[in-house]
């Protein structure tokens, strides 16, 4: 399988020269994915539910991209606040509690926009 790209159609991915996942083999790589729902272009101001949104929307390109939750074999969280950390674990195990993927848990100074208090990236690998 050659590399393909899957995108959003978002100008701002040309502009920031970067791609939603990127398909490699077996692999899909998922860019870092913030709690944006997409559908109404608003992001709520809970954790929980920017939490939540980022898993619907890593499905969605996983989905499109011909791969399944249960192919997460990588994930990283970054989080503004480290109090968020329990709440964020809930709506991880939520969706990986039975995946049980490699993960990494970072508490950084901030994301790209103030109001973002959370960003997952995760790898899948197809499973023969």
């Amino acid at each position: 399988m050659t590399r393909r790209l899957i995108s959003t159609g978002s100008p701002f991915e040309k502009t920031a020269g970067y791609s939603r996942a990127v398909i490699d083999g077996d692999f899909v790589f998922v860019a870092g994915t913030t709690g944006y729902d997409y559908t109404t272009m608003m992001l709520p101001a809970d954790i929980t539910a920017q939490a939540q949104n980022c898993f619907k929307t890593i499905g969605a390109t996983l989905t499109e991209a011909g791969f399944a939750m249960a192919d997460i074999v990588r994930a990283t969280y970054y989080i503004t606040e480290a109090r968020d950390a329990d709440a964020v674990f809930a709506v991880c195990g939520e969706h990986l509690g039975e995946i049980r993927p490699a993960a990494t848990l970072l508490v950084v100074a901030g994301l790209y926009k103030p109001e973002m208090k959370i960003e997952i990236e995760v790898t899948a690998k197809r499973r023969s």
